[in-house]
C-alpha cells in the first residue's frame, strides 16, 4: 500500500507512523494511506520554515519572480498528471480537474509580477527636507489549511503569493486527497525554490491546532465550512495571527422573466451539478421570478435526466461521485429532509448505481421545486448535486431572498434588463456577483471572497488583497542633515 508522507525541507519524510486510508471515490476502495503527522513532524516543518525564511526574505523580488516563472512553465508541462491526481482522489471529471489546475496556475502567473506589486508609495517634503515612504515586508512563516474539493486550485490561491512576498509557507492539505499538493511542492523545488520555503504537513485536527496555537506562525489562510472557519478565525485571533478564513455558501441564481431561458438553464446545470456540487461557488438555489418558474423547472428537469454520471476515467463523464460514503449519506439525509418538509422532489438522485462501480459514492442530479425559506435544504449548505428552486413573485422578493440569507459568497442574476442588473450588483449583499454568468469566480488579478458568514477576516484571497494579506506595511519618515557622496559609478547597475 502506498504511504503518502510529508514534504519538509525538500524531502519526503515523516516521524509519525500513524496513517489513515485515502479512498477512490469511484469505487469506494482504499487506494493509499496518508500519514497523520505528530508533534515531531510539526517541529520539523517549523524549523525548516524558520531557517529558510532568513535567506528567502532577503532574496530580491525579481529573483523570486524568476523562480515563480520557472514554476509556471513546469506546471504547464504537468497539467495532465496533476489533474489525474486530483480526479483519482476527489472523483471529479478529468476536464474539470484540468480546469481547476489552470485556475490555480493563473495565481502563479499573477505572482510572477511581484516586483511591481510590492511597490510602496513615496511623498517628498512632507515636512521641511523630510520625505516619507511605505514599504511592504514579509510576515515570516505563513500557513494554509485547505479543503478536499479543490486540492490544486485552493492551495495555489495561497502559497504562490505568500512565497512571492518573501514568506515561507506550511500547507496542511485535506487528508482525503493529499497527493496533488505533494506533487505541486516537488515541482516548485524543481523550479529552483530553496528547501524549506514550501512545506507540506499532512494530518488532522491535531496538526491544525498546533498550527493555530504556534507562536512561530504569523498568518492562517483557510477554506472550508463556516463552523470550522469560525473556529480557525477565533483561535488564530486569540493567538495574534492575521486570518483569512473562507466559510460556507448558499449561492442564489435569480432568473428574471426577460432572461434567455436556454442560457439560464445551461448556466444552472453546470453550476449546480458540476463537480457533483462540491464547490463553494456552486449554485444551490435557483430563484424563479414571476411566470418563468414552470418553464425553468421543466427544462432543468429534462436536461438533468440526460446528464452522464460516471467515473473520471470515462471521457464522456459530466459528473463524478462525491468524496466519501459519509458525505453521500449526509446529502441523502438532506434530500430526505426536503421531502419531509414539503418541497416537491422533481428529480431524485438517490440509489444511482453504475455497473462495475457499485461501491462508488455516486449520486444523480437532484431537483427540488417549491422550496421555502424555512426548509433545511434552503438554509444549510448541502455541498452536493442538489438544486432547490424557490419561486418569487417579483424582483424585490428575489433580492430579499439573496440578502436575507446567512451566507453571502456568490450570487448571479440572469436578465436582459440593464437597469435591473445594475440595481442587483449595487444592492445585493454578496461578495462575488455574476450578470448572466453562473459562477462568478474572479480571475487571479482580482480577489476571491464573500460576505456575512462566508468570510472571516479582513482580506479576500489572491489578487492585490492577497499581497496585502501576506505583507505588513511599514512607513518611513526620513531627514538627512547632509548628503553622502559615494563617488561616480560607470557600470550599468544590475539586480
Amino acid at each position: 500500500m502506498k504511504i503518502i508522507k510529508n514534504y519538509i525541507n525538500g524531502k519526503i519524510v515523516s516521524y509519525s507512523k500513524k496513517t489513515i486510508p485515502v479512498f477512490d471515490p469511484s469505487k469506494g476502495e482504499i487506494q493509499s494511506e496518508v500519514i497523520m503527522s505528530n508533534t515531531e513532524d510539526f517541529k520539523n516543518a517549523i524549523e525548516a520554515s524558520k531557517k529558510a525564511f532568513e535567506n528567502w526574505s532577503e532574496i530580491t523580488p525579481l529573483k523570486r519572480s524568476r523562480i515563480l516563472s520557472n514554476y509556471k512553465n513546469i506546471i504547464e508541462k504537468n497539467v495532465e498528471e496533476l489533474a489525474q491526481l486530483v480526479s483519482s482522489e476527489h472523483g471529479k471529471t478529468l476536464e474539470d480537474a484540468k480546469g481547476s489546475v489552470i485556475r490555480g496556475l493563473e495565481v502563479v502567473e499573477f505572482a510572477c509580477g511581484i516586483p511591481h506589486l510590492l511597490k510602496g508609495e513615496y511623498s517628498q517634503n512632507v515636512g521641511s527636507a523630510i520625505d516619507s515612504w511605505s514599504i511592504r515586508q514579509p510576515l515570516g512563516i505563513t500557513a494554509g489549511i485547505t479543503p478536499f474539493n479543490f486540492p490544486a486550485m485552493v492551495p495555489m490561491w495561497m502559497y504562490p503569493i505568500s512565497i512571492a512576498c518573501g514568506n515561507t509557507f506550511i500547507l496542511k492539505p485535506s487528508e482525503k486527497n493529499p497527493s496533488c499538493s505533494l506533487k505541486l511542492a516537488e515541482l516548485f523545488s524543481d523550479a529552483g525554490l530553496p528547501d524549506g520555503v514550501l512545506n507540506i504537513l499532512n494530518g488532522d485536527k491535531e496538526i491544525v491546532d498546533l498550527i493555530l496555537n504556534s507562536k512561530e506562525v504569523s498568518s492562517i489562510s483557510f477554506v472550508g465550512s463556516t463552523p470550522v472557519a469560525k473556529y480557525i478565525y477565533e483561535t488564530s485571533a486569540k493567538n495574534g495571527k492575521r486570518v483569512q478564513a473562507l466559510g460556507g455558501a448558499k449561492n442564489h441564481l435569480v432568473v428574471m422573466p426577460d432572461a434567455n431561458i436556454d442560457q439560464a438553464v445551461d448556466g444552472i446545470m453546470g453550476a449546480a451539478y458540476g463537480s457533483a456540487g462540491e464547490r463553494c461557488m456552486a449554485v444551490s438555489v435557483a430563484v424563479a421570478v414571476g411566470d418563468v418558474a414552470d418553464k425553468l423547472v421543466n427544462e432543468i428537469n429534462n436536461k438533468a435526466q440526460t446528464l452522464k454520471v460516471a467515473p473520471w476515467t470515462d471521457p464522456d463523464a459530466e459528473m463524478g461521485p462525491v468524496i466519501s460514503k459519509e458525505h453521500k449519506a449526509k446529502i441523502e439525509k438532506y434530500i430526505e429532509d426536503g421531502v419531509k418538509e414539503g418541497a416537491t422532489l422533481r428529480l431524485d438522485g438517490r440509489n444511482l448505481k453504475i455497473q462495475g462501480y457499485e461501491g462508488g459514492n455516486f449520486l444523480g442530479p437532484t431537483l427540488f421545486d417549491n422550496v421555502s425559506q424555512d426548509m433545511t435544504i434552503y438554509k444549510e449548505e448541502i455541498f452536493g448535486p442538489v438544486l432547490s428552486v424557490v419561486r418569487a413573485k417579483n424582483y424585490d422578493e428575489a433580492l430579499n431572498l439573496v440578502n436575507n440569507h446567512t451566507f453571502g459568497n456568490g450570487s448571479s442574476i440572469y436578465t436582459s434588463d440593464g437597469e435591473v442588473s445594475r440595481h442587483f450588483t449595487t444592492n445585493c449583499k454578496i461578495g462575488m456577483v455574476g450578470i448572466n454568468v453562473p459562477i462568478p469566480v474572479p480571475m487571479a488579478f482580482h480577489s476571491f471572497g464573500g460576505w456575512k458568514q462566508s468570510l472571516f477576516g479582513d482580506h479576500s484571497m489572491h489578487g492585490i488583497e492577497g499581497v496585502r494579506f501576506f505583507t505588513k506595511l511599514k512607513t518611513v519618515t526620513s531627514r538627512w542633515p547632509k548628503s553622502i557622496q559615494k563617488g561616480p559609478e560607470f557600470k550599468m547597475p544590475t539586480n
